[in-house]
């Protein structure tokens, strides 16, 4: 059973900054693609930051230049830091890994509000 973790959440003021990370456990195979979603109040989930099983990394146009996503493989666990947070950052934030297109799994969640 493959089981995502999130943790690194919180409160934080306009301008400031948080580190996400997401704890995989359950399986031994290599996820192709991990990646970061958010869904804030009243709008659909959409996807934040992506990184390959070779590194390379996505960003939404939201989080360029501020956000940076990484993953240790070694470890199975995700990385987002997310700098000069603004309001719109507020979100409930959700790790997502693929080991295939069968194969998707989804962390529980974890609130960001970012105060102005």
């Amino acid at each position: 059973q493959v089981q995502l973790v999130e943790s690194g959440g919180g409160l934080v003021q306009a301008g400031g900054s948080l580190r996400l990370s997401c704890q995989a456990s359950g399986t031994t195979m290599l996820f192709q693609v991990m990646a970061w979603y958010r869904q804030a109040p009243g709008k659909q989930r959409e996807l934040v930051a992506a990184v390959y099983s070779n590194g390379t990394p996505r960003y939404a146009d939201s989080g360029k230049g501020r956000f940076s996503i990484s993953r240790d493989i070694a470890k199975k666990t995700m990385y987002l830091q997310m700098n000069s947070l603004t309001p719109d950052d507020t979100a409930v934030y959700y790790c997502n890994a693929k080991i295939d297109p069968g194969r998707n799994y989804w962390g529980q969640g974890i609130q960001v509000t970012v105060s102005s």
